[in-house]
C-alpha cells in the first residue's frame, strides 16, 4: 500500500524532501513505497522534480494518480525494485499551484453566495486559473464586485484548515459544497479529505493548499468568455504578476 503523504501533510506548500523504496516500475514510471507528489487530478497540474539516487539526480515529470501516483522518468531502465531514492519536488512549482488553489476555492464559493454560480470546471496552473460557471441568471455577473470580495478575504487573515471527515458527514452537512461528484468517489472510501476556509468554504478536496489567506496575493480576473447557454469561463491571475 502507496501513503500519499500530500493528502496529511498541510499546509501543502513549501514540500520537504522525502525518502522511498521503488516497490514498482512500469514502462515510464516509478511506483514508490510513499510519495509526497500532488498527483495531477481535480484540476491542479501534478508536481515534478528530481529524483537523487547514488548521488545522481534523474528529473521526472507531472505525477499521475490512480490506484498508484506514478512518477515518469526518461530514464526508467535505471531504476529496479528494491532502490532507495531520495525525492525533491519542485517547490515552486508546487506553491504556485497550491496558492491558485486556494484562491479558487474563495472564487467559486464567493460566485455561488453572491449569484448561486456552480462551479462546473477548472483549470489551475502556475500563471492563471480558468474556471467555468454555471448561473442560474449569468446576466447578473459582474467581475469588479466579484474580485472585490475575494480580494477581502484574501486580506482577512482567515484560516485554511484539512479535515479527515466520514463519508456521510460530508454528504449530510449543510454547509458542504461540490458533493455532487462524491457519487465517482468507490464506496469503500469511508473516510474524505475536506479543505475549510473558515466561514467562506468547505468542500471535499485532496489538493494542496495554503495555511491562511494572507498567504495570497489579491487577484486580478482577466477575462470572461461564454460558454454555453447560461456559462461564464472567468480567467484569473495574481495582481502582483500583471504585467
Amino acid at each position: 500500500m502507496q501513503e500519499r503523504l500530500h493528502m496529511s501533510n498541510h499546509p501543502g506548500t513549501n514540500p520537504l524532501p522525502f525518502e522511498a523504496s521503488v516497490i514498482d516500475v512500469t514502462d515510464d514510471s516509478l511506483i514508490l513505497s510513499q510519495s509526497y507528489c500532488y498527483p495531477r487530478g481535480g484540476g491542479q497540474p501534478g508536481d515534478t522534480g528530481l529524483f537523487i539516487r547514488d548521488g545522481i539526480g534523474r528529473g521526472f515529470s507531472e505525477t499521475l494518480g490512480g490506484e498508484f501516483i506514478r512518477h515518469p522518468v526518461d530514464e526508467i531502465a535505471d531504476f529496479s525494485v528494491g532502490d532507495e531514492v531520495s525525492c525533491v519536488i519542485d517547490g515552486e512549482r508546487r506553491n504556485r499551484h497550491a496558492s491558485m488553489h486556494t484562491a479558487q476555492h474563495i472564487i467559486s464559493a464567493l460566485a455561488d453566495d453572491l449569484w448561486g454560480a456552480e462551479t462546473v470546471g477548472n483549470q489551475i496552473s502556475t500563471e492563471y486559473t480558468r474556471i467555468d460557471f454555471l448561473f442560474p441568471n449569468r446576466d447578473e455577473y459582474d467581475s469588479e464586485t466579484l474580485a472585490d470580495a475575494v480580494n477581502s478575504v484574501i486580506g482577512s487573515g482567515t484560516l485554511v484548515n484539512v479535515h479527515e471527515w466520514p463519508r456521510d458527514a460530508v454528504k449530510e452537512h449543510e454547509h458542504m459544497r461540490h458533493t455532487n461528484f462524491m457519487e465517482r468517489i468507490p464506496s469503500s472510501i469511508t473516510e474524505l479529505r475536506v479543505v475549510e476556509i473558515e466561514g467562506i468554504d468547505l468542500c471535499p478536496c485532496a489538493g494542496t493548499h495554503v495555511g491562511s489567506t494572507n498567504d495570497l496575493e489579491p487577484i486580478v480576473i482577466t477575462s470572461v468568455k461564454s460558454k454555453g447557454a447560461g456559462k461564464f469561463r472567468i480567467t484569473y491571475r495574481f495582481e502582483n504578476e500583471i504585467t
